[in-house]
């Protein structure tokens, strides 16, 4: 197989990993701007080359063999290989002629568009590529080196990264401005106990944080229920639905508008890191080095900036007892 391969493409491996992403020829042809049957016609020639087939069809949508699986990790390796070497080769052309890419936690599109932006002014000539996701989509950009440089709340365990904090993450709990707890000062933690809760899903940063202040003050809520978005969480508290454990960097519009309120509970906010990172292993175009450099000495100024009046009026007026 090994000697077989010597005659794959690159641009069919390219095509492979855009299929086995999409789980389909279809969506593959569409997000490289093909037809289907050329779609169809490389990944059969590949399948040819390889000796087996890389690909089986499941009604509209396909899926990878066991040789496909086989095939998957080293696709990814020539390719972004090929990659790394082209940026190795416009930085030699200075940082000003380069581009970089960058993926990001989905908490983080409340903050680093514009710290980009601020980039993008200093740096000219810099192509910045971004992609938004989950944790855990963001982390498999990373190991199969799809993105150079990634910004999460939490490093990931499984993969052994360089990764610098740089701005402090402070999250906290939300309500409507009605609810019986809002406006009380230092709340006792055990007063949540009997409170419904909107959370964000098992494997996210935030969830990871709430459960572990959860733990820490013996709090299990009446009932948990999950969201995919932030979006979705704030308009679900507006509406009085529940109380939520969430990043601060998502509601600063909310609070400052009177729309929500943060709740003044004992170990409230509970701060954290954002993290820039990459791979370890992973040498950094010129680019990418301009960009983390200057993410790590404005990250935090600009981050405070952001946040300022979220932590001079946590609440509303403090003196009432909670409500029955």
């Amino acid at each position: 197989m090994s000697d077989s391969l010597r005659r794959a493409t690159l641009r069919q491996l390219q095509i492979f990993l855009i299929a086995a992403e999409k789980g389909s020829f279809a969506r593959a042809a569409s997000e490289l701007h093909l037809t289907h049957p050329a779609i169809s016609m490389q990944m059969a020639q590949l399948s040819d080359v390889a000796g087996q087939p890389l690909f089986e069809k499941m009604g509209r949508t396909v899926r990878l063999t066991e040789a496909g699986h086989v095939l998957l990790p080293y696709a990814h390796r020539i390719v972004h290989t090929v990659r790394e070497a082209g940026d190795a080769l416009d930085g030699l052309k200075g940082p000003q002629r380069a581009g970089v890419r960058i993926a990001l936690v989905a908490t983080t599109q409340y903050f680093m568009p514009r710290l980009l932006a601020m980039f993008r002014t200093a740096h000219k000539g810099i192509e910045v590529n971004v992609t938004i996701g989950s944790r855990e989509q963001v982390i498999r950009q990373l190991e199969n080196r799809e993105v150079e440089l990634a910004i999460m709340g939490r490093p990931p365990g499984k993969l052994v990264v360089s990764a610098q904090p740089f701005a402090e993450h402070p999250h906290g709990i939300i309500a409507a401005p009605q609810h019986r707890l809002a406006g009380c000062r230092l709340l006792d933690p055990k007063l949540l106990i009997n409170e419904k809760f909107i959370a964000r899903e098992p494997g996210s940063g935030t969830r990871y944080a709430m459960e572990q202040y959860f733990a820490e003050h013996g709090i299990e809520p009446l009932e948990v229920q999950e969201m995919h978005s932030n979006e979705s969480i704030k308009q679900s508290v507006m509406a009085a639905m529940g109380l939520a454990f969430i990043s601060l960097h998502t509601v600063i519009l909310e609070h400052q508008t009177g729309l929500v309120v943060l709740l003044d509970a004992k170990g409230l906010p509970v701060t954290r890191n954002w993290y820039v990172l990459h791979l370890q292993d992973q040498a950094l175009s010129r680019a990418a080095q301009a960009l983390k450099g200057f993410i790590l000495e404005e990250g935090a100024t600009h981050m405070h900036a952001l946040l300022r009046g979220l932590g001079a009026e946590k609440t509303s007026p403090a003196s009432r007892k909670p409500r029955r």
